[in-house]
Protein backbone atom coordinates (compact mmCIF):
# COMPACT_ATOMS: atom_id res chain seq x y z
CA UNK A 1 0.00 0.00 0.00
CA UNK A 2 1.80 3.38 -0.95
CA UNK A 3 1.20 5.93 1.42
CA UNK A 4 -0.26 8.89 1.27
CA UNK A 5 0.21 12.43 3.52
CA UNK A 6 -2.89 14.84 4.47
CA UNK A 7 -0.43 17.56 3.95
CA UNK A 8 -0.77 18.83 0.42
CA UNK A 9 -4.49 19.38 1.17
CA UNK A 10 -3.36 22.42 3.71
CA UNK A 11 -2.67 24.48 1.09
CA UNK A 12 -4.25 22.83 -2.08
CA UNK A 13 -6.90 24.68 -4.41
CA UNK A 14 -10.43 23.08 -5.07
CA UNK A 15 -9.26 21.55 -8.27
CA UNK A 16 -6.05 20.51 -6.70
CA UNK A 17 -8.19 18.72 -3.72
CA UNK A 18 -10.73 17.24 -5.67
CA UNK A 19 -7.82 15.60 -8.01
CA UNK A 20 -6.12 14.37 -4.69
CA UNK A 21 -9.32 12.86 -3.34
CA UNK A 22 -9.84 11.18 -6.64
CA UNK A 23 -6.59 10.12 -7.50
CA UNK A 24 -5.36 8.62 -3.94
CA UNK A 25 -5.76 5.26 -3.00
CA UNK A 26 -8.61 4.75 -0.61
CA UNK A 27 -6.90 2.18 1.60
CA UNK A 28 -3.80 4.67 1.78
CA UNK A 29 -6.00 7.83 1.91
CA UNK A 30 -8.42 5.88 4.86
CA UNK A 31 -5.01 4.99 6.58
CA UNK A 32 -4.21 8.97 6.33
CA UNK A 33 -7.24 9.97 8.27
CA UNK A 34 -7.40 7.17 10.87
CA UNK A 35 -3.40 8.15 12.04
CA UNK A 36 -4.90 12.03 11.83
CA UNK A 37 -5.78 13.70 14.95
CA UNK A 38 -9.35 15.72 15.29
CA UNK A 39 -7.28 18.63 15.37
CA UNK A 40 -5.42 17.67 12.38
CA UNK A 41 -8.57 16.69 10.06
CA UNK A 42 -10.57 19.96 11.54
CA UNK A 43 -7.77 22.37 10.02
CA UNK A 44 -8.89 20.28 6.48
CA UNK A 45 -12.54 20.24 6.98
CA UNK A 46 -12.59 24.02 7.54
CA UNK A 47 -10.94 24.97 4.15
CA UNK A 48 -14.02 25.15 2.07
CA UNK A 49 -11.93 23.58 -1.20
CA UNK A 50 -10.68 20.20 1.11
CA UNK A 51 -14.20 19.45 2.85
CA UNK A 52 -15.97 20.10 -0.76
CA UNK A 53 -13.77 17.91 -2.17
CA UNK A 54 -13.43 15.35 0.89
CA UNK A 55 -16.92 14.59 1.17
CA UNK A 56 -18.31 14.86 -2.53
CA UNK A 57 -15.27 12.48 -3.44
CA UNK A 58 -16.43 9.67 -0.63
CA UNK A 59 -20.04 9.85 -1.75
CA UNK A 60 -19.27 9.36 -5.10
CA UNK A 61 -16.79 6.44 -4.82
CA UNK A 62 -19.02 4.64 -2.34
CA UNK A 63 -19.80 2.13 -4.73
CA UNK A 64 -16.15 1.09 -5.28
CA UNK A 65 -16.41 -0.80 -2.06
CA UNK A 66 -19.65 -1.66 -1.61
CA UNK A 67 -21.14 -5.37 -1.67
CA UNK A 68 -23.11 -5.61 -4.65
CA UNK A 69 -25.14 -8.17 -3.93
CA UNK A 70 -26.56 -6.44 -0.78
CA UNK A 71 -26.07 -3.20 -2.61
CA UNK A 72 -28.61 -4.55 -5.32
CA UNK A 73 -31.45 -5.16 -3.31
CA UNK A 74 -31.51 -1.46 -2.02
CA UNK A 75 -33.82 1.33 -3.11
CA UNK A 76 -34.37 5.05 -1.53
CA UNK A 77 -32.42 7.99 -0.84
CA UNK A 78 -30.44 9.42 1.75
CA UNK A 79 -29.90 13.07 2.63
CA UNK A 80 -26.45 13.46 4.35
CA UNK A 81 -26.55 17.21 6.28
CA UNK A 82 -23.40 17.57 7.52
CA UNK A 83 -22.58 20.66 10.25
CA UNK A 84 -19.35 22.32 11.24
CA UNK A 85 -19.02 24.82 13.93
CA UNK A 86 -22.24 23.95 14.58
CA UNK A 87 -23.89 25.08 10.87
CA UNK A 88 -24.76 22.61 8.01
CA UNK A 89 -22.29 23.20 5.60
CA UNK A 90 -22.40 20.15 3.30
CA UNK A 91 -26.16 19.05 2.34
CA UNK A 92 -26.17 16.28 -0.37
CA UNK A 93 -28.66 13.08 -1.23
CA UNK A 94 -27.50 9.96 -2.32
CA UNK A 95 -30.10 8.01 -4.39
CA UNK A 96 -29.85 4.48 -4.13
CA UNK A 97 -31.79 2.22 -7.06
CA UNK A 98 -30.84 -1.68 -7.27
CA UNK A 99 -27.34 -1.93 -7.53
CA UNK A 100 -26.81 2.24 -9.09
CA UNK A 101 -26.16 5.14 -6.89
CA UNK A 102 -26.56 8.42 -8.08
CA UNK A 103 -25.00 11.27 -6.04
CA UNK A 104 -26.93 14.77 -6.07
CA UNK A 105 -24.72 17.29 -4.24
CA UNK A 106 -25.82 20.75 -3.04
CA UNK A 107 -29.88 20.21 -2.04
CA UNK A 108 -31.85 22.57 -0.56
CA UNK A 109 -32.50 22.08 3.39
CA UNK A 110 -36.16 20.66 2.38
CA UNK A 111 -34.93 18.21 -0.07
CA UNK A 112 -37.17 15.13 0.57
CA UNK A 113 -35.38 11.87 1.37
CA UNK A 114 -36.39 8.90 1.90
CA UNK A 115 -33.76 9.05 5.65
CA UNK A 116 -31.75 11.83 6.82
CA UNK A 117 -28.74 11.50 8.10
CA UNK A 118 -26.84 14.56 10.53
CA UNK A 119 -23.79 14.85 12.02
CA UNK A 120 -20.86 17.17 11.99
CA UNK A 121 -18.01 16.79 9.14
CA UNK A 122 -15.47 15.17 11.21
CA UNK A 123 -18.19 12.48 12.53
CA UNK A 124 -18.42 11.74 8.81
CA UNK A 125 -15.16 10.86 8.11
CA UNK A 126 -14.68 9.64 11.03
CA UNK A 127 -17.80 7.29 10.43
CA UNK A 128 -16.62 6.01 6.87
CA UNK A 129 -13.37 5.44 8.23
CA UNK A 130 -14.45 2.68 10.73
CA UNK A 131 -13.25 4.66 13.59
CA UNK A 132 -16.89 5.52 15.04
CA UNK A 133 -19.58 3.20 15.59
CA UNK A 134 -22.80 4.64 14.31
CA UNK A 135 -24.94 2.59 17.28
CA UNK A 136 -23.13 4.73 19.55
CA UNK A 137 -23.07 7.97 17.84
CA UNK A 138 -26.90 7.93 17.52
CA UNK A 139 -27.25 6.90 21.43
CA UNK A 140 -25.01 9.91 22.48
CA UNK A 141 -25.87 12.53 19.81
CA UNK A 142 -23.26 12.69 17.71
CA UNK A 143 -25.45 11.26 15.03
CA UNK A 144 -29.10 11.83 14.20
CA UNK A 145 -31.22 9.30 11.82
CA UNK A 146 -35.00 11.05 10.61
CA UNK A 147 -36.80 8.83 8.09
CA UNK A 148 -36.59 5.07 7.05
CA UNK A 149 -34.67 3.86 9.83
CA UNK A 150 -34.65 -0.05 8.01
CA UNK A 151 -33.36 2.09 5.11
CA UNK A 152 -30.46 3.41 6.87
CA UNK A 153 -29.53 0.75 8.97
CA UNK A 154 -29.63 -1.72 5.70
CA UNK A 155 -27.15 1.21 4.33
CA UNK A 156 -25.13 1.22 6.64
CA UNK A 157 -24.02 -2.66 5.84
CA UNK A 158 -23.23 -2.52 2.23
CA UNK A 159 -20.19 -0.47 2.63
CA UNK A 160 -16.37 -1.89 4.02
CA UNK A 161 -13.85 -0.15 4.99
CA UNK A 162 -11.20 0.52 2.59
CA UNK A 163 -8.27 -2.37 3.27
CA UNK A 164 -10.05 -4.43 5.34
CA UNK A 165 -13.47 -6.55 5.78
CA UNK A 166 -15.54 -4.68 7.91
CA UNK A 167 -18.53 -2.98 7.13
CA UNK A 168 -18.12 1.16 7.25
CA UNK A 169 -20.69 1.94 9.27
CA UNK A 170 -22.61 -0.83 11.74
CA UNK A 171 -24.60 0.34 14.27
CA UNK A 172 -25.41 -3.25 15.83
CA UNK A 173 -21.74 -3.75 16.79
CA UNK A 174 -22.39 -2.57 20.78
CA UNK A 175 -20.34 -2.62 23.46
CA UNK A 176 -22.07 -1.93 26.79
CA UNK A 177 -19.22 -0.78 28.30
CA UNK A 178 -18.67 1.70 25.18
CA UNK A 179 -22.87 2.59 25.75
CA UNK A 180 -22.59 3.23 29.09
CA UNK A 181 -19.82 5.67 28.44
CA UNK A 182 -21.69 7.63 25.83
CA UNK A 183 -24.51 7.72 27.93
CA UNK A 184 -22.36 9.48 30.64
CA UNK A 185 -22.40 12.83 28.71
CA UNK A 186 -25.55 12.06 26.46
CA UNK A 187 -28.78 13.65 27.14
CA UNK A 188 -31.63 11.72 28.02
CA UNK A 189 -34.14 13.37 25.60
CA UNK A 190 -31.89 12.33 23.05
CA UNK A 191 -32.17 8.97 24.18
CA UNK A 192 -35.92 8.44 24.69
CA UNK A 193 -36.31 9.76 20.88
CA UNK A 194 -33.54 6.93 19.48
CA UNK A 195 -35.54 4.40 21.90
CA UNK A 196 -39.35 5.07 20.50
CA UNK A 197 -37.55 4.84 16.91
CA UNK A 198 -36.39 2.01 14.19
CA UNK A 199 -33.25 1.44 16.35
CA UNK A 200 -34.88 0.52 19.17
CA UNK A 201 -34.97 -3.27 18.65
CA UNK A 202 -31.12 -3.01 17.29
CA UNK A 203 -30.24 -1.78 21.01
CA UNK A 204 -32.28 -3.43 23.16
CA UNK A 205 -31.67 -7.33 21.32
CA UNK A 206 -27.85 -6.40 22.23
CA UNK A 207 -28.14 -4.78 25.13
CA UNK A 208 -30.35 -8.70 26.46
CA UNK A 209 -27.70 -10.78 24.33
CA UNK A 210 -24.58 -9.39 26.26
CA UNK A 211 -26.42 -9.21 29.58
CA UNK A 212 -25.51 -12.83 30.43
CA UNK A 213 -21.94 -11.93 30.37
CA UNK A 214 -22.22 -9.58 32.90
CA UNK A 215 -23.67 -11.96 35.68
CA UNK A 216 -20.61 -11.99 39.27
CA UNK A 217 -20.93 -16.08 39.25
CA UNK A 218 -20.11 -15.37 42.85
CA UNK A 219 -23.31 -13.75 43.66
CA UNK A 220 -25.56 -15.51 41.52
CA UNK A 221 -23.82 -18.70 42.91
CA UNK A 222 -27.39 -19.81 45.17
CA UNK A 223 -29.70 -17.56 43.11
CA UNK A 224 -33.24 -19.11 41.62
CA UNK A 225 -35.07 -16.06 40.22
CA UNK A 226 -37.14 -15.15 37.32
CA UNK A 227 -37.49 -11.37 36.14
CA UNK A 228 -39.68 -10.37 33.39
CA UNK A 229 -39.07 -7.46 31.47
CA UNK A 230 -42.38 -5.12 30.00
CA UNK A 231 -40.61 -2.25 27.70
CA UNK A 232 -42.81 0.34 26.69
CA UNK A 233 -42.38 3.46 24.30
CA UNK A 234 -41.85 1.06 21.29
CA UNK A 235 -42.93 3.10 18.36
CA UNK A 236 -45.64 0.57 17.04
CA UNK A 237 -47.53 1.17 20.70
CA UNK A 238 -46.65 -2.33 21.38
CA UNK A 239 -45.35 -4.03 24.71
CA UNK A 240 -41.37 -5.93 24.63
CA UNK A 241 -41.31 -8.69 26.86
CA UNK A 242 -38.41 -10.54 27.50
CA UNK A 243 -37.60 -12.61 30.36
CA UNK A 244 -34.27 -13.04 32.57
CA UNK A 245 -33.42 -16.35 34.51
CA UNK A 246 -30.98 -17.07 36.63
CA UNK A 247 -30.02 -20.15 38.17
CA UNK A 248 -26.71 -21.07 39.93
CA UNK A 249 -24.74 -18.25 38.74
CA UNK A 250 -25.71 -18.67 34.51
CA UNK A 251 -28.25 -16.66 33.19
CA UNK A 252 -30.46 -16.96 29.96
CA UNK A 253 -32.84 -14.30 28.35
CA UNK A 254 -35.55 -15.16 26.49
CA UNK A 255 -38.11 -13.23 24.68
CA UNK A 256 -41.73 -13.03 25.16
CA UNK A 257 -42.91 -14.28 28.88
CA UNK A 258 -45.27 -17.47 28.03
CA UNK A 259 -44.62 -20.72 29.60
CA UNK A 260 -42.25 -19.43 32.74
CA UNK A 261 -43.61 -18.78 35.95
CA UNK A 262 -41.98 -15.31 36.63
CA UNK A 263 -40.77 -14.15 40.77
CA UNK A 264 -41.60 -10.52 39.62
CA UNK A 265 -42.42 -8.55 36.42
CA UNK A 266 -40.84 -5.16 35.88
CA UNK A 267 -42.06 -2.45 33.92
CA UNK A 268 -40.59 0.52 32.25
CA UNK A 269 -39.75 2.57 29.09
CA UNK A 270 -37.55 1.55 26.83
CA UNK A 271 -35.11 4.11 27.48
CA UNK A 272 -35.09 3.89 31.21
CA UNK A 273 -34.58 -0.01 30.71
CA UNK A 274 -31.04 1.01 28.63
CA UNK A 275 -30.28 3.94 31.61
CA UNK A 276 -30.60 0.55 33.93
CA UNK A 277 -28.33 -2.07 31.78
CA UNK A 278 -25.36 0.73 31.57
CA UNK A 279 -25.17 2.14 35.35
CA UNK A 280 -27.15 5.11 35.07
CA UNK A 281 -30.36 3.90 36.80
CA UNK A 282 -30.35 2.12 40.12
CA UNK A 283 -33.01 -0.13 40.22
CA UNK A 284 -33.28 0.99 43.93
CA UNK A 285 -33.67 4.79 42.39
CA UNK A 286 -35.91 3.63 39.58
CA UNK A 287 -38.50 1.88 41.80
CA UNK A 288 -38.68 5.23 44.24
CA UNK A 289 -38.93 7.29 41.29
CA UNK A 290 -41.21 5.07 39.47
CA UNK A 291 -39.61 4.61 36.53
CA UNK A 292 -39.43 0.58 37.00
CA UNK A 293 -42.93 -0.68 38.29
CA UNK A 294 -42.18 -4.05 39.96
CA UNK A 295 -45.34 -6.60 40.08
CA UNK A 296 -44.71 -9.74 42.21
CA UNK A 297 -41.60 -10.31 44.53
CA UNK A 298 -39.74 -7.34 44.66
CA UNK A 299 -37.11 -8.39 46.52
CA UNK A 300 -36.33 -10.73 43.35
CA UNK A 301 -36.26 -8.02 41.35
CA UNK A 302 -33.55 -6.11 42.94
CA UNK A 303 -31.74 -9.48 44.01
CA UNK A 304 -31.61 -9.84 40.28
CA UNK A 305 -29.81 -5.96 39.76
CA UNK A 306 -27.59 -6.97 42.32
CA UNK A 307 -26.10 -10.11 41.01
CA UNK A 308 -25.39 -8.36 37.49
CA UNK A 309 -22.67 -6.05 37.27
CA UNK A 310 -23.88 -3.79 35.10
CA UNK A 311 -21.46 -2.24 32.78
CA UNK A 312 -19.91 1.38 33.71
CA UNK A 313 -18.69 4.14 32.23
CA UNK A 314 -15.23 4.33 31.56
Amino acid sequence: MTQVSLGPLLTASAEEASAYVDGADPEALVAAVRAAADDEVLALVDRPEVRRAAVGGILARLHEYADADRLAVLHGSIRFDLAQHDRVVERHVLVVDHGRLELVPDVADDEPADVVLATSVLGFVRLVSGERNAGLELLGGGLDVVGDTDLALALGGIFVVPGTDRVAVDPTRLDPVDVATVLAHGDEAHLRRVMSSGFRPVVLDEIFRRLPEFVDARKAARCDLTVGFRLLGAPDGEVERRTVRVLRGLATVTAGDEGEERDATVTCEGHDFVRLATGHLSAVAGVLRGRLKVRGDKAKALKLADVIDFPRAR
